[in-house]
């Protein structure tokens, strides 16, 4: 009987045969670490984003504010339900064919491995596009861009990535339980069948789309950011530009660093198919790389704010004994004066007004 077919024999081949020894004390230490951090964090991020909505109400922050809570909120769940089962897991001295004779928990445990995986990266992207927009075309943003708009995008990231998951399950293909029986995952052992490199292939590929579209929008942004800066007299939104790309920067290389190796290593299994000479141990530390994405979301996307970055600057004027930019400026409203600034360098009547400042004043 084919493993990959029948759900109640599925990944039980693996639990016999298997190359993968990890140290028992270690994996439960990094699960339950990894599981607490991650919590703490998103749940401190959520509480700050509350505050922040009820503090700032205007149109410009609806959008921002709906999306980072969506990407926050996915994160709390995804440690919380997968850090229960992985800590159930262990718990259960990871005797699968006791407690999973009919793989409904193989198949849960991979289908919330793919939707919180994938869903992060999708609502990521989609926060760089809404942000590249909000800079490059901020009355369109303002205009365009309500929060029914953005409740549905959030629903839809969601549904497509609750669809990516369930593929395998629609398709009749279970779950399978991978060489360190601490998880499961499509199939990542002796991958011959084309289905089985297609959602190993369709997941890696889906992950890079992500990226890439975050890499390019967060790109524009910070080079319209950087022209405004240098085109504008105005001292106004330099802390937005200060503010904006180290946030820019940080979300780069988190979402890179973090995600790379565990999309590498799957697209890697799925083009190699039975040649793959990935080891249970690299999946693993790949695994763990990915999940510190979702533990420096929320530091990255709302700790890392204006309050944060004026306190380092201070530290850092004081230790170095320069002073680069008036602290004034700080207490500015960012976003407010982003758009204000990105307005006036795009409006012809603005352009105009500028021109003839100084035909008025040679007339004087």
């Amino acid at each position: 009987m084919n493993s990959s077919k029948s759900p109640g024999l599925a990944g039980f081949g693996v639990l016999k045969n298997t190359t993968c020894h990890t140290e028992k004390k270690i994996s439960v230490f990094f699960s339950i670490i990894f599981m607490t951090v991650g919590i703490l964090s998103n749940s401190l991020a959520i509480v700050i984003l509350m505050k922040a909505y009820q503090r700032f109400r205007q149109k410009s922050k609806a959008s921002f504010l709906l999306l980072a809570s969506g990407l926050v909120v996915t994160d709390l769940f995804g440690h919380l339900i997968n850090g229960a089962i992985a800590v159930f897991v262990y718990a259960s001295d990871k005797d699968w064919i006791r407690f999973n004779q009919s793989n409904i928990l193989c198949s849960v445990f991979g289908i919330c491995m793919v939707f919180f995986g994938l869903c992060p990266l999708f609502l990521g992207s989609v926060m760089a596009v809404e942000r590249c927009i909000g800079v490059t075309k901020p009355i369109f943003h303002s205009t365009k861009m309500t929060s029914r708009h953005v409740k549905m995008m959030l629903t839809m990231v969601c549904l497509f990535a609750v669809l990516i998951a369930l593929l395998p399950i629609l398709r009749f293909r279970a779950y399978q339980i991978q060489a360190s029986r601490t998880w499961c995952f499509y199939k990542t052992e002796h991958v011959e069948d084309w289905e089985d490199r297609f959602y190993l292939l369709l997941f890696s590929c889906l992950g890079f789309l992500a990226l890439a579209i975050s890499f390019l929008c967060n790109a524009v942004t910070g080079i319209t950011l950087l022209r405004v800066k240098f085109k504008s007299q105005q001292r106004q939104g330099r802390s937005h530009h200060f503010e904006m790309i180290i946030q820019l920067l940080a979300i780069m290389c988190v979402s890179c660093i973090c995600w790379s190796p565990f999309l590498v290593t799957m697209a890697r299994i799925g083009i190699n198919e039975g040649r793959s000479k990935e080891t249970c141990e690299t999946i693993l530390f790949a695994l763990r790389m990915a999940t510190w994405n979702q533990i420096l979301d929320p530091w990255v996307y709302i700790l890392l704010r204006k309050a944060v970055l004026k306190n380092l600057y201070k530290i850092t004027s004081g230790c170095c004994g320069a002073q680069v930019i008036n602290l004034h400026m700080w207490e500015l409203s960012s976003i407010k004066n982003s758009l204000k600034v990105a307005a006036i360098s795009e409006s012809p009547v603005s352009s105009k007004q500028i021109n003839q400042q100084p035909l008025s004043s040679m007339g004087q």
